[in-house]
């Protein structure tokens, strides 16, 4: 861009031009050069555009785990515009780079506290980081060992707050209940608040909604799985951790249907998504037919079918031995092993569904993706 004509127009006047593209084009723009990203990332940009922009719901990607970039991005979906994005993260001076989650326009991430970020950091301390990618600006919280960066599922809502989930504990964290005493109980790490999970199994795709978190757990036997949802409230977070089961007697063989069962998010906090593969028959070992998407409301406990993946779609999944999924709001998207693509299942405002496939998908590994939704925005600040 050193030869072209923008560098001659003065800052004010690019920024009158960029400010009346939509929010995707302008993050598009900033992947062009150097110059266009110092241009469109300056503050005063940021503050042009506040007012008239609307957020942009995209399909983010998490890394795979087996390759850390040296310059890492982040890599989402526009569905709107039916094309792939990119994000630098090289502003965040860490190592190890992991986006996990996100919330309220802001990117969770798991980093390594070495610099430089070529280091190695086998035995490093992680620390999750919080940022806005489209505006460069990054807090860090509170230090945690590895070990929850590799067992954790990491769960963000308003108002800064962020839990960690395991088999055995739940790390929670807020800025506004940071314990102000030596003696608060339960125990306090690092400004982490501590608790025994008190759940039957591992947490499986652990969901954060309005102020309760609800979860898969597996109450079977060693030979055969039996799933179950539990929730609890986390507005009382100096009391012990209590979980209570989610059942309805209506509800018969519901779990029993689905294969693999994951938990999804839905567009507001009175519905949830469930997702998992039909199976053909109870027998212990039935293939599946399809893969279901069922949404619960949670205020009547009734079970609906939101959408049904169609058979020849399904084919390209039959061969792989597991599928990954992720998403959100009206979105639930799909991955598996040598399909090469993602199958993406959307939801109008009529409540009228489709299905279709997402081509293109960025970087090297074996197909299986996991991702989350991030809602970008300008007006985030971590």
């Amino acid at each position: 861009m050193d030869s072209s004509p923008f560098n001659s127009l003065p800052q004010d006047t690019l920024h009158q031009i960029f400010c009346h593209l939509p929010l995707r084009q302008i993050a598009a723009a900033k992947c062009v050069c150097k110059a266009l990203y110092s241009t469109l990332s300056s503050p005063s940009f940021r503050h042009l555009l506040r007012t008239q922009s609307e957020p942009l719901s995209l399909l983010a990607l998490k890394p795979s785990h087996r390759h850390v970039s040296p310059h890492p991005n982040l890599h989402a979906f526009d569905p709107a515009s039916n094309q792939w994005l990119k994000f630098s993260l090289s502003f965040l001076p860490f190592s190890a780079l992991h986006p996990i989650t996100s919330s309220h326009g802001l990117l969770y991430l798991w980093a390594s506290s070495q610099s430089p970020r070529n280091a190695p950091s086998q035995n490093s301390q992680k620390a999750l980081v919080v940022c806005n990618p489209l505006t460069g600006q990054f807090k860090t919280l509170p230090q945690l060992g590895s070990a929850w960066s590799r067992h954790g599922s990491v769960l963000a809502g308003s108002l800064s707050v962020v839990l960690v989930l395991t088999e055995l504990a739940i790390l929670y964290y807020s800025e506004s209940d940071i314990p102000k005493d030596d003696n608060f109980s339960p125990n306090v790490l690092n400004n982490w608040l501590k608790f025994s999970s008190n759940l039957p199994s591992k947490p499986r795709s652990p969901v954060l909604i309005s102020d309760f978190i609800l979860t898969l757990c597996d109450v079977g036997s060693p030979w055969r799985s039996q799933w179950a949802m539990f929730k609890t409230k986390i507005v009382h977070m100096e009391k012990t951790m209590q979980w209570v089961r989610v059942e309805k007697r209506e509800w018969g063989d519901i779990f029993d249907i689905l294969k693999r069962p994951r938990l999804v998010k839905a567009g507001n906090d009175q519905k949830v998504y469930m997702v998992g593969g039909l199976k053909s028959s109870y027998a212990l070992q039935s293939a599946c037919t399809t893969i279901l998407i069922l949404r619960l409301d949670l205020e009547s406990l009734e079970w609906e079918e939101a959408g049904r993946m169609p058979v020849e779609m399904y084919r390209c999944f039959v061969e792989s031995s597991k599928f990954k999924v992720f998403g959100g709001g009206n979105r639930v998207c799909f991955s598996a092993k040598r399909v090469g693509r993602l199958a993406l299942w959307e939801e109008n405002g009529d409540g009228k569904s489709e299905w279709r496939w997402v081509e293109g998908v960025p970087g090297s590994g074996d197909g299986l993706c996991r991702g989350f939704v991030f809602e970008a925005r300008l007006d985030a600040i971590p």
